[in-house]
């Protein structure tokens, strides 16, 4: 079972400690168990509960109100609310409540809906990426079980794959190489960087997770692309980053090579000069409208 300390709480609601402490005397919200040093710890039930109760919170409704209500009642207020909420913020913690509880359905359910009302681009860049950024700190810091991640990644994943097949490459733009580090497993942002690319008419080498040196080498020898693209998330090591970006500078010196990833911006490294920091995948597409030759 996982086990999480107010101060996880209160990073994955949003909610300050000193205020459940307060929700905790005052209303009975929360029980903590304690260790047997006196240290208090919650559940799963219980992060389950102030999600929700941090939703309903957000949008008005009264904590005394909130306290009254069972967990039942509670839950299905939640999803009348987020069915009606056309906030991107709801959406996103109507997705972490999804997350938590695994329920695929729901998580589904919720990005369809949002597919259909603003389509796909929109829904990753102020949706589905905003709540990926969010669970990735979390996940880095261990707040989040990595189950939870790659049960969120793996639908999002497949959503990914489907828009990308979508786009049909008719000639013309750059050609871009895509890949993730060795040992580099999470490949949402360079899936999205791939669809959004081909949308934009350009031509992409997708290598995918998990690329040892030689490939990208090998591939990059045979179609010499204009840039590469590439996110470091958790490999290589923060204390191995700055040598990774040098090689890579070294590697490729004709290409553009743009660069992300929680590794890449969460230091002070000194960036070669053919290199370019996408601090986020909104910068991406920005960044599309200033190449030229695009089909």
């Amino acid at each position: 079972m996982r086990y999480y300390s107010i101060k996880d709480l209160e990073q994955l609601s949003g909610i300050k400690s000193h205020t459940l402490r307060v929700w905790e005397q005052r209303y009975n919200l929360l029980a903590p168990k304690r260790t047997e040093t006196n240290i208090r710890y919650y559940e799963n039930e219980d992060l389950k509960l102030i999600l929700n109760v941090a939703l309903l919170n957000d949008n008005g409704y009264k904590i005394s109100k909130i306290a009254r209500m069972s967990s039942d009642e509670i839950k299905k207020e939640v999803l009348t609310l987020t069915d009606k909420s056309l906030t991107y913020g709801d959406q996103i913690h109507a997705l972490i409540i999804s997350m938590v509880e695994l329920d695929e359905e729901r998580f589904e359910k919720i990005i369809s809906t949002n597919i259909l009302r603003m389509g796909f681009e929109m829904t990753m860049l102020q949706i589905i990426c905003p709540f990926f950024s969010k669970i990735g700190i979390l996940w880095q810091t261990g707040n989040i079980h990595p189950g939870q991640e790659h049960f969120v990644s793996n639908l999002v994943r497949q959503k990914l794959i489907v828009a990308i097949d979508g786009q049909i490459y008719s000639g013309g733009g750059k050609k871009f190489l895509l890949f993730l580090p060795q040992g580099e497993l999470h490949e949402i942002s360079l899936l999205f960087s791939c669809y959004l690319l081909k949308s934009h008419g350009h031509k992409v080498l997708y290598l995918g997770q998990d690329t040892p040196d030689e490939d990208v080498n090998a591939v990059s020898e045979i179609h010499r692309p204009d840039y590469l693209l590439t996110v470091v998330t958790s490999s290589p090591a923060a204390e191995h980053v700055q040598r990774y970006l040098n090689s890579l500078s070294e590697r490729f010196p004709a290409s553009r090579i743009l660069i992300s990833g929680y590794q890449v911006l969460s230091q002070d490294l000194k960036i070669p000069s053919n290199m370019k920091v996408m601090q986020r995948l909104e910068d991406i597409k920005d960044y599309l409208t200033t190449l030229t030759n695009v089909a």
